[in-house]
């Protein structure tokens, strides 16, 4: 690590913590040349891979634009922000588990259909409708039968 005053390679390790929260480790540092002190951090960079959309081009991911999507859907429902938070961690965590460079949107909207339909089946059917285009109502219908589907499925259990 080289020294921020006298620009020298030659620094050494006085101390080194790792806060509560465990996502970082402080280095203080002495450098062998001027003597100066001075404090260093270090963290996991994780980089989200680029989104593919379906006419070929490429985009960075961002939070919000999800977050904004999510929230578009769950419009004038009744589902908690920490809700919405979770699903998004959710999403990103399979995003970045997934090892990819690069993932097509399609990917994307389908791990946001399946968090919405675990929050709130209205805003799953609001997203689907659009995401998939639907062009008539047994399109509707499908989706409102596969909703009820999955809901036999859990109160079986």
């Amino acid at each position: 690590m080289k020294c921020p005053y006298c620009h020298n390679d030659d620094t050494q390790v006085i101390d080194t913590r790792v806060p509560e929260e465990g996502n970082t480790i402080r280095r203080r540092r002495r450098c062998g040349n001027c003597d100066k002190r001075f404090t260093t951090y270090e963290r996991v960079e994780l980089a989200m891979p680029v989104i593919v959309k379906k006419n070929g081009s490429r985009t960075e991911y961002e939070t919000p634009k999800l977050r904004a999507s999510l929230m578009l859907a769950l419009r004038k429902r009744p589902v908690s922000a920490e809700a919405v938070d979770v699903a998004i961690q959710r999403i990103e965590d399979k995003l970045l588990a997934s090892g990819e460079r690069e993932v097509m949107s399609g990917y994307v909207g389908e791990l946001v259909m399946r968090e919405l339909k675990r929050l709130d089946k209205i805003a799953y059917i609001r997203f689907a409708s659009v995401y998939k285009s639907f062009e008539d109502v047994s399109e509707f219908v499908e989706a409102i039968q596969e909703v009820k589907k999955v809901e036999r499925k859990v109160e079986k259990k």
